[in-house]
C-alpha cells in the first residue's frame, strides 16, 4: 500500500529558532480553515506533543528512528493519517542534529527522508541578510537528497528586511522565503524545568493558539506552504511486524490501570494504543484525586509526569498510597518510568527542600536538582526476567530528568537491578529495580523499539493474576 496525504516538516537550523511556535500557529491556521490536520513530533518528546494535541484537535505522535524503525514511522504516519487532509510535523533540535554525530540516525532529516516530506528550515534572522543565503546553502547541499523546500525567518524586522532576505535567498538560486514573522509578534510559551509546560487548557487560555495562528496568516505565505505539502510522493508502505501480531489469548480482558492526571502524563499514545489493539483495557486513574485503585486490576503503570510538583498532594492521599503497596505485594505486574518510580519511593524531596512521604514499594530516596540530571537515548538490556522481556533482551528508550536517586536498596533489600544501561559509555551503566512483577526505572520505553514487548506484558499479567 502507499500513502498519499499531503506533508510538510517544520525545521530548524537549530533549537531556539522558533519552531513549536510556529508549528503551532501553522497547525491551528489550516485547522481553521476546515482542514483535518495531523501533527506529530519527531524525537523522544512528551511536551510539545501536549501542544499540538490541542491546536489540532487530535492525537499527536511521536516519530523517532532511533528508538523504532522507517517500517514503523511509516506505518504509524499511515494510521494517524488515514482520515487527515495534511499532515504537520514539528522537527526536534537542528535539521540534521540526532543520535549520531556521523549519520541520520534519531534526526528531523531522517523522518522527512523516510516520509519524502518537503522540509521548511526555521532561521533566526535577527541581524541577518545575505548570510542566509549561505546558512540556506548548507542545509540544501549537505545532503543533495532531502528536499528543503522553503524557508521561514524567524525574528525578522522591518517589511524591507523580508524583501533583502527574499532577494538573497532568489539571487543564490537558493529555496524561497515562504514567509518572515517579525520580532515579538509569537507570544512566548509557558517554559518549565523540563522544557514546555504540560499543555492544558486552564494554563494555556483559549487564545494562545488563535494568537499564533493569526501571526501566521499575516506572515507566512500559507497557501504556497499547502501547496508544499501536496507536492509530497506517495510513500510505500510495509506494516510493522507488532501490526500483524494476534491480538491476546482469548479469556477474560486484560485490565490495565494507568495513572494519568497533573502529576502522571508522559505517555506515548501508539504504546497504548498498542495494548488496545491486542485487546487489553486501559482503565485511567488519578492518583491525586481518587481515593482508590480501580477494581479487577491486572497490571498498574505509573508514566512519567511532574509529581514534584504535586507533591503534597500525592503525600496526602493516604487511601491512594496503602492500595498502590497492597496493589505491589499481591504480586501483579507494576510498571513505573522516571516520575512514576519517583511515586513508588519512600520519600521524595522537592526543589524547595521538602521531604514528602510516597507510596514505599520502593526501597529508593528521590531528589530534585537545580541542574538537568540526564538526557538522552538510552538502550537497555534486561538483567532479568521482566514484564517487558527475558533477561538479555533489549529496548529502547530515552531519559530526561532533574532528578536523581539519593538513596538506593540497601544490603539486606531483595531487588535486583533490572538493566544494564547504554548510552554511549565505554562500560554500561547498572540501574531499575527489579522483583518479581515490579520494574521500574528513569528509561522512558518505546515499546515498538521490539515489537514482541507488548505482546511480552499482556501475557505477564495473565499469568501474575
Amino acid at each position: 500500500m502507499s500513502v498519499i496525504c499531503p506533508r510538510i516538516v517544520i525545521a530548524g537550523t537549530g533549537s531556539g529558532v522558533g519552531k513549536t511556535s510556529l508549528t503551532l500557529g501553522l497547525t491551528r491556521c489550516l485547522a481553521r480553515q476546515g482542514l483535518r490536520v495531523q501533527t506529530f513530533k519527531v524525537g523522544p518528546d512528551f511536551l510539545d506533543p501536549s501542544y499540538l494535541n490541542l491546536a489540532s484537535g487530535r492525537t499527536c505522535y511521536n516519530l523517532d528512528g532511533w528508538m523504532t524503525s522507517r517500517d514503523y514511522v511509516r506505518g504509524l504516519f499511515a494510521r494517524a493519517t488515514a482520515d487527515a487532509d495534511i499532515a504537520v510535523i514539528e522537527g526536534v533540535m537542528g535539521l540534521f542534529d540526532g543520535a549520531s554525530a556521523l549519520s541520520l540516525e534519531g534526526s528531523t532529516a531522517e523522518i522527512a527522508f523516510w516520509l519524502d516530506a518537503p522540509v521548511l528550515l526555521v532561521a533566526n534572522v535577527h541581524g541577518v541578510a545575505r548570510s542566509l543565503a549561505a546558512t540556506v546553502k548548507g542545509f540544501t547541499h549537505f545532503d543533495p537528497e532531502l528536499r528543503v523546500a522553503g524557508v521561514i525567518g524567524n525574528h525578522g524586522g522591518s517589511p524591507r528586511h523580508r524583501a533583502l532576505l527574499a532577494e538573497t535567498l532568489s539571487g543564490a538560486g537558493s529555496v524561497p522565503l515562504v514567509g518572515m514573522v517579525p520580532r515579538d509578534s509569537l507570544p512566548p510559551l509557558p517554559r518549565r524545568h523540563l522544557g514546555l509546560v504540560a499543555a492544558d487548557h486552564a494554563e494555556l487560555g483559549s487564545g494562545l493558539f488563535d494568537t499564533l495562528a493569526d501571526a501566521c496568516s499575516q506572515h507566512l505565505d500559507v497557501p504556497a506552504i499547502i501547496e508544499l505539502a501536496r507536492s509530497a510522493g506517495p510513500i510505500p508502505i510495509e506494516m510493522p511486524s507488532l501490526e500483524s501480531a494476534p491480538a491476546q489469548a482469548p479469556g477474560r480482558t486484560i485490565r490495565v490501570g494507568i495513572a494519568r492526571d497533573e502529576a502522571f502524563h508522559f505517555y506515548y499514545p501508539d504504546n497504548l494504543q498498542e495494548l488496545a489493539r491486542r485487546g487489553a483495557e486501559w482503565v485511567p486513574f488519578s492518583p491525586l484525586t481518587d481515593r482508590r485503585l480501580p477494581e479487577e486490576l491486572d497490571g498498574l503503570y505509573f508514566g512519567g509526569g511532574y509529581p514534584e510538583l504535586h507533591a503534597a498532594r500525592l503525600a496526602a492521599n493516604a487511601s491512594m498510597l496503602a492500595d498502590v503497596r497492597d496493589y505491589a505485594a499481591s504480586g501483579r505486574v507494576l510498571y513505573a518510568e522516571c516520575g512514576g518510580m519517583m511515586y513508588l519511593g519512600r520519600t521524595l524531596t522537592t526543589s524547595d527542600d521538602g521531604e514528602h512521604p510516597m507510596a514505599g514499594v520502593l526501597p529508593i530516596r528521590t531528589a530534585m536538582l537545580p541542574k538537568l540530571r540526564a538526557l538522552g537515548y538510552a538502550e537497555v538490556r534486561w538483567r532479568v526476567d521482566s514484564p517487558w522481556g527475558s533477561a538479555g533482551e533489549a529496548m529502547r528508550g530515552h531519559e530526561y530528568h532533574y532528578s536523581e536517586m539519593v538513596e538506593g536498596p540497601g544490603p539486606t533489600d531483595d531487588w535486583e537491578a533490572a538493566y544494564s544501561l547504554h548510552r554511549g559509555l565505554r562500560h554500561p551503566w547498572v540501574t531499575g529495580l527489579s522483583r518479581g512483577n515490579i520494574l521500574a526505572g528513569y528509561v522512558h520505553l518505546h515499546w515498538a523499539s521490539r515489537p514482541a514487548a507488548a505482546a511480552h506484558f499482556l501475557s505477564r499479567c495473565r499469568r501474575s493474576s
